[in-house]
C-alpha cells in the first residue's frame, strides 16, 4: 500500500498541493498534521509509522516534509527499513527500495541539513550585526521607563494593587508581576 504524508509548518500555510501530489501518485492513504520540520513530536507521522506492514512505501512530496534534520530522516528511514517498507519522495525521484535509491536519499537529506544550517548561520550573523549597530530584535517592551516607575511606586506605596495597576496601563498582569519581581531583585542587590 502507498501511504502518503503530508506536511505544513504553520496554519497559514496549504497542504492542498501535497496531497493533490500524493493522491496522483496513488496513495491510498494520506496522513497530515500541521507542525515544524525540526519536532519530533509529529503524532500524524508517529501514527503513520506504527501501522506500516511489510511492502508498504511512505510517500513524500518532498522530502523536506518528512523531516529537515539528516539526523531524524535516517531515524525515520531505519523505522521504515525494520518494518520491511519502502520510502519515496516524489520531487526529488528517490526511493529506497534499491541501494543506488537509498544512497541518493542520503545524499538529498545532506544537502537539505546543510542548506538549513546555512539559514540557521545566516540568521544568527544577522542577528549579531544587528547588535553591533545597536539594534535589538524581539518585541518592543508594553510600558515605557517613567510607565515602569509609575507602577513601582504606586504598587510599593500601596495605592495600587498590581492587578490594579496593570489594568490601569492595560497589560496583563504578568507583565506587571515580572516587572516587580525585577525591581525586588534590584532593590535587594542594592541593600548592605
Amino acid at each position: 500500500m502507498l501511504i502518503g504524508y503530508a506536511r505544513v509548518s504553520t496554519q497559514e500555510q496549504n497542504a492542498g498541493p501535497q496531497i493533490a501530489a500524493l493522491k496522483a501518485a496513488g496513495c491510498e492513504l494520506i496522513f497530515q498534521e500541521t507542525a515544524t520540520g525540526g519536532r519530533w513530536e509529529r503524532p500524524e507521522l508517529h501514527r503513520l509509522l506504527g501501522q506500516l506492514r511489510k511492502g508498504d512505501v511512505v510517500v513524500v512530496w518532498k522530502l523536506d516534509r518528512l523531516s529537515r534534520s539528516l539526523k531524524d530522516v535516517l531515524a525515520l528511514m531505519e523505522k521504515i527499513q525494520k518494518a520491511e517498507a519502502g520510502f519515496q519522495s516524489l520531487t526529488e525521484a528517490i526511493e529506497t527500495t534499491s541501494p543506488a535509491g537509498r544512497m541518493m536519499m542520503q545524499m538529498v537529506g545532506a544537502f537539505a541539513e546543510f542548506e538549513r544550517a546555512m539559514l540557521r548561520e545566516r540568521t544568527c550573523n544577522g542577528l549579531n550585526a544587528a547588535r553591533k549597530e545597536g539594534r535589538v530584535g524581539g518585541r518592543r517592551p508594553k510600558l515605557k521607563a517613567h510607565q515602569e516607575k509609575e507602577i513601582q511606586h504606586l504598587v510599593a506605596s500601596g495605592q495600587k494593587t498590581a492587578a490594579d495597576a496593570a489594568r490601569l496601563f492595560n497589560v496583563h498582569p504578568s507583565t506587571v508581576s515580572r516587572l516587580l519581581a525585577r525591581h525586588q531583585v534590584i532593590a535587594e542587590g542594592l541593600e548592605p
